[in-house]
């Protein structure tokens, strides 16, 4: 049984670009990008060539970007950061961000600071009347590029051009978005941007995050000058080769490669939303307000751990959210903050495709979905 991958939300195969370019890293040329020898002079390079690619895919300057280990550390340092640099104050976020970025304004709540959760729509949009209120007495407002469990595109450069209007410090989790969606941080006119290699091709356990000249943050991770002083710990450099290795093929092929994955994607909801009765879309298919590959259903009279037991007994690998939050009982907070109740929330299944996916594959996935949801519903 040919199995048919459908969670690159989660993450994504290493592509053959970054795999061909960090291969001499894990043996050949180990040294540490610290050390004054040729071993370490030339992996210091290499560490250096990574980051101006990036930096370039970015539309960055070199000594802007800061390596992580994901995107989970790039937005915990974004938000803790810039807390513990400000002193005491407020924090935004939206009511649907990443854990990463969601229990870390939790976390600096327990430690006194004030938290305002910016609400969203029925279709995952933030209230932007909500964000203009919260630039009123926030220091840092952090609002993810899109939603990691609907796709849903959010309106950054406008929350980018408020933030500024009120002199407050705008993050934005890129990480569902890079490799799909153009990420220029100077037309974002962002402070700061999160990714994750794994996202789009590059390793896992390696990121990115973006910091604005002359936006200051503390450091969360002491002990070396690594990272210009900002950052300790010995630098991965097959991992930072790789993931520039993944982030400029994906720029380079993005627009065709994101039209193909929009048109697989949108052919398969098509097809559930007119064959399978009891099936509702969260979120919105429409082009310039979703990302090109995640489409999420609730299906009526099923729960969602069922129905992915169901398929990946098919061969078909989903999911019903963030992989983060996998093994969890809790309902989706995402879909609940879109109005979706916490026992329906619970009956979600996202389906995310990417580069790996055919046609044959949306076939295959909607004949093991229409199955098994007709088998579950007559047990």
């Amino acid at each position: 049984m040919k199995r048919v991958y459908l969670d690159n939300a989660a993450t994504t195969p290493l592509s053959k670009e970054a795999e061909s370019a960090m291969a001499k890293y894990f043996s050949e040329e180990f040294g540490n990008a610290d050390s004054r020898h040729a071993d370490g002079r030339a992996a210091a390079a290499a560490l250096s060539s990574a980051r101006e690619r990036i930096a370039h895919c970015l539309n960055a300057s070199f000594e802007e970007i800061y390596f992580t280990s994901g995107g989970t550390e790039s937005d915990n340092w974004a938000l803790k950061g810039a807390a513990l640099r400000h002193g005491r104050g407020r924090l935004a976020v939206s009511a649907v961000e990443h854990p990463a970025v969601f229990e870390s304004a939790k976390q600096l709540e327990r430690l006194g600071y004030g938290l305002t959760v910016i609400p969203v729509d029925g279709e995952c949009a933030v209230d932007m009347r909500a964000v203009e209120e919260a630039c009123r007495d926030a220091f840092l407002v952090s609002v993810m590029t899109a939603n990691n469990e609907t796709g849903r595109i959010q309106p950054v450069r406008e929350i980018a051009r408020l933030c500024r209007s009120h002199g407050v410090l705008f993050h934005t989790d890129a990480v569902q978005a890079a490799g799909c969606l153009p990420l220029d941080v100077r037309e974002l006119d962002v402070d700061m941007l999160s990714l994750s290699a794994h996202k789009f091709g590059g390793p896992k356990g390696f990121g990115v995050l973006y910091i604005k000249n002359g936006v200051r943050t503390e450091a969360l991770l002491s002990g070396g000058e690594q990272e210009r002083g900002r950052r300790g710990g010995t630098s991965d450099v097959a991992g930072a080769v790789g993931t520039a290795a993944a982030l400029c093929e994906a720029v380079r092929c993005m627009s065709s490669e994101s039209a193909r994955v929009r048109g697989l994607k949108e052919g398969f909801a098509r097809r559930v939303l007119g064959g399978i009765s009891g099936a509702r879309l969260n979120g919105t298919l429409d082009k310039e307000s979703s990302l090109p590959g995640i489409v999420n259903f609730l299906f009526d009279g099923i729960t969602g751990e069922e129905l992915l037991f169901s398929l990946d007994l098919s061969g078909i690998s989903a999911s019903n959210g963030s992989a983060c939050s996998a093994g969890s009982s809790e309902p989706s907070r995402t879909l609940v903050a879109m109005g979706v109740s916490p026992s329906e929330s619970k009956g979600a299944v996202r389906f995310s495709f990417g580069r790996v996916n055919t046609e044959e594959d949306v076939s295959s996935a909607y004949d093991a979905l229409f199955a098994a949801v007709n088998r579950l519903r007559k047990m």
